[in-house]
């Protein structure tokens, strides 16, 4: 079982939450308000702890797949937008996403629920998109191939895959280093342009101020087919800022073939 703060897991402190609340189907709340109600009776619980378990909780937002261990008792409330939630009103409310199905990331970003990114981002369903994920998934399981002692970081049962940064924005991969530093993870699939760097800075400072610990270094690594010069040049005064190329290869080998009678 994963290790908690308090007597109880996140996951069950949001409902206590929400009953404590009395909230009415329809009835909105805020981010704010949940991060407030936190700070207030379980302070230990950083807010960028409570947005995450929040996404894992809404039935229509696709990160929670991100997380094993949701499942059907999570299905308790419904993204309404980037920053507001209501209750879940099932036979009324489309059934919760329990597995990605094709085209679940192109109607997501449709929806308005996933606001875009600065920069040049991969069209959903493209290919460049697919390899994106990919890319993702084969490196927060293989974090050791780009640094040694570096791990994925959980939160009770909440992994550190796109992780919620607020205001609909995700972090690739959010990691923790051998001395216990977090390691924010961004990935080009192709060339990595300058205006990346503003994207990581602002998620670098958006763990400082929502995850990290007083004094608790902070630092990202960009991960890249092809790093730019001018994001080489951008990020040469940057101490707390790492570029990565990455190469990939494919070996085919033939079968024998069968000798018919």
């Amino acid at each position: 079982m994963a290790r908690t703060i308090y007597d109880k897991p996140t996951r069950a402190l949001l409902k206590d939450m929400l009953k404590a609340w009395e909230l009415k189907p329809g009835q909105v709340f805020t981010i704010a308000r949940a991060v407030e109600w936190f700070d207030k009776n379980y302070p230990k619980l950083k807010p960028g702890s409570i947005r995450a378990h929040l996404v894992q909780a809404a039935t229509n937002d696709r990160s929670r797949l991100h997380h094993p261990a949701t499942n059907e008792t999570d299905d308790i409330l419904f993204k309404v937008d980037s920053g507001q939630y209501r209750l879940y009103e099932p036979g009324k409310d489309p059934a919760p996403i329990h597995e990605m199905v094709a085209g679940d990331v192109t109607r997501q970003e449709e929806s308005g629920l996933v606001e875009e990114e600065e920069g040049e981002e991969a069209a959903p369903g493209s290919s460049e998109f697919l390899l994106e994920r990919d890319l993702q998934r084969y490196l927060a399981e293989n974090l050791e191939c780009i640094e040694p002692g570096l791990r994925l970081y959980e939160d009770e049962d909440i992994r550190g895959i796109e992780y919620e940064a607020g205001g609909g924005r995700r972090i690739d991969i959010l990691a923790l280093d051998k001395s216990g530093a977090f390691v924010v993870l961004e990935l080009k699939v192709s060339r990595g342009y300058d205006r990346v760097i503003g994207q990581l800075l602002r998620y670098i400072n958006w763990v400082r101020k929502e995850l990290a610990e007083p004094g608790q270094r902070v630092r990202g690594i960009i991960v890249c087919r092809v790093i730019s010069d001018d994001l080489r040049l951008a990020c040469a005064s940057i101490r707390d800022v790492e570029l990565c190329e990455y190469k990939l290869s494919v070996t085919v080998s033939k079968v024998p073939q069968l000798v018919l009678p």
